[in-house]
């Protein structure tokens, strides 16, 4: 079981407010590559570089120099690729309206000290 920072093992339950609030945690602060969406079938690059980012209790996905995706982190539900070179989230975008999407953010280095 992998220990956070301070100590307490992460939750499993993706559903859950602490797995939420872990994994804004564990994004905070990426610089990324590209943030790309499936738009009508087709993966589309919607931000090139930028960062994630948590405020308050919001997480958000900037790229391109523009707001990509701003939400709640108790509505989001977040999970790294199994190659550890980027996050899936689905939530929806307060940014945009409130409606829900499902982006990819890929990050510039996902190798850090912590992983």
């Amino acid at each position: 079981m992998k220990k956070s920072k301070n100590g307490f093992t992460r939750s499993k339950n993706p559903d859950s407010k602490r797995f939420k609030r872990d994994m804004a945690r564990h994004l905070d602060g990426r610089s990324l590559n590209c943030v790309t969406e499936k738009i009508d079938g087709v993966e589309e690059i919607v931000g090139r570089g930028g960062a994630i980012a948590v405020r308050d209790d919001e997480l958000i996905v900037l790229g391109s120099q523009d707001v990509v995706l701003r939400t709640k982190i108790l509505s989001m539900n977040a999970w790294e690729l199994m190659s550890l070179e980027g996050v899936v989230i689905t939530a929806p975008d307060e940014e945009h309206g409130g409606v829900e999407r499902t982006i990819v953010a890929y990050y510039s280095y996902w190798r850090t000290l912590e992983d």
